[in-house]
């Protein structure tokens, strides 16, 4: 089994930033990508970006592109989300996620990431 933990939430101002970590533990080398998701309330959850643990293959959603940036640190095990510009419709709980296929079968589809960690709550205020 795999067990990710998010960390980095946090309150903002509309136009700062926030950087997001995931760290996962376990059989991590089950892992093969790890992603972000987020869901606002009243709203569906969506795909914001994800990056594969050995290839330089990374996805972001629209919404994010050239705001938020994804990498890794594979000897950590860790994963972040560096988010800048941030909007108020960015708030929402960002959920790390970690998958067993590669990130360009993966992408940002939910069904492909089989663990998941508890949410870090990120606000953003006009």
């Amino acid at each position: 089994q795999v067990q990710v933990v998010e960390s980095g939430g946090g309150l903002v101002q509309a136009g700062g930033s926030l950087r997001l970590s995931c760290t996962a533990s376990g059989l991590t080398s089950d892992v093969k990508s790890m992603g972000w998701f987020r869901q606002a309330p009243g709203k569906e959850r969506e795909g914001v970006s994800c990056i594969d643990r050995t290839v330089s293959i990374t996805y972001y959603a629209d919404s994010v592109k050239g705001r938020f940036t994804i990498s890794r640190d594979n000897a950590k095990n860790t994963m972040y989300l560096q988010m800048n510009s941030l909007k108020p419709e960015d708030t929402a709980i960002y959920y790390c996620a970690a998958s067993r296929y590669a990130a360009y079968i993966a992408a940002l589809r939910a069904e492909y990431y089989s663990f998941w960690g508890q949410g870090t709550q990120v606000t953003v205020s006009s």
